[in-house]
């Protein structure tokens, strides 16, 4: 299994995270779990293997271009054979850009992407299983994202708004009120709510909940520090609170969570 992250070009920056090829050649099938980051994704399939999500408990073929929506709890993946992908990891606010819809739809599923967007995705995922090059591949990519930030207009001043109240939530000592916050940007808080869902498909609090549980998976899966630590680094009320909220996005306590039997966490982990 590889992986593999490119930063975007300068002018996609702010949008895109990272690109990602992921490729697994061995014929083995192999299932794993992927948890709540935050973060929606759109993934190319380039291999000759299938991709499988489960989130009604039942394991669904993935599209040829998949839209990961918001993932808020804990979702079961299915590897079959050899997989090629592509993906885009977009911030959090940023796939309101590309898509139309609000992106609140998208909540605890894999859509079809070339059902969302123009039939012009199914042209480009064309020219990337015919290009051989990844950096080719990459850069083909990157102008198509580009050119779908042309349909942006009106949603940009509002989306503004989101990402900074977001810059403010990340920061380690931020312990204000949604209400505080709303009014030193002159709007009401369920205005600001109905903006932060709309625009990244999360209220603030998930928002916030998902940060922090990604911060205190990356010290669990160090192994470096004790429990009460991570609750304490990590801004939960207490250990308890902090095995809950844990347990809630993996379906594992942390002492029983162990990376070495998630391939696909382990696989973003090392790079």
């Amino acid at each position: 299994m590889m992986y593999r992250e490119y930063k975007p070009g300068p002018r996609l920056k702010e949008y895109v995270k990272c690109y990602y090829i992921y490729e697994s050649n061995s014929e083995t099938t192999f299932e794993d779990t992927v948890f709540p980051s935050g973060n929606m994704e759109i993934i190319f399939n380039l291999g000759s293997g299938q991709w499988q999500t489960a989130p009604n408990e039942t394991f669904l073929a993935n599209p040829a271009i998949e839209l990961w929506g918001q993932i808020v709890k804990p979702l079961p993946v299915r590897s079959i054979g050899q997989n090629t992908m592509l993906g885009v990891r977009l911030y959090p606010q940023a796939a309101a850009f590309f898509l139309k819809e609000k992106v609140d739809l998208f909540n605890n599923q894999v859509a079809d992407f070339s059902e969302v967007v123009d039939k012009a995705v199914q042209s480009l995922h064309s020219q990337l299983m015919d290009t051989g090059s990844w950096s080719k591949r990459i850069e083909l990519l990157d102008n198509y994202l580009f050119g779908l930030l042309n349909d942006a207009g009106r949603r940009l001043q509002k989306i503004a708004v989101v990402n900074d109240v977001m810059q403010e939530m990340k920061q380690h000592d931020f312990f204000d009120n949604i209400e505080n916050v709303a009014a030193r940007y002159g709007i009401t808080s369920r205005y600001l709510q109905k903006l932060f869902v709309q625009y990244t498909g999360l209220t603030p609090k998930l928002y916030s909940k998902i940060h922090r549980f990604q911060n205190s998976l990356r010290l669990v899966s160090q192994k470096e520090s004790s429990l009460t630590s991570i609750a304490y680094d990590c801004g939960y009320f207490d250990q308890s609170h902090f095995i809950r909220e844990f347990k809630s996005f993996t379906g594992y306590t942390p002492s029983g969570y162990s990376i070495e039997s998630s391939p696909v966490t382990l696989a973003l982990a090392s790079n």
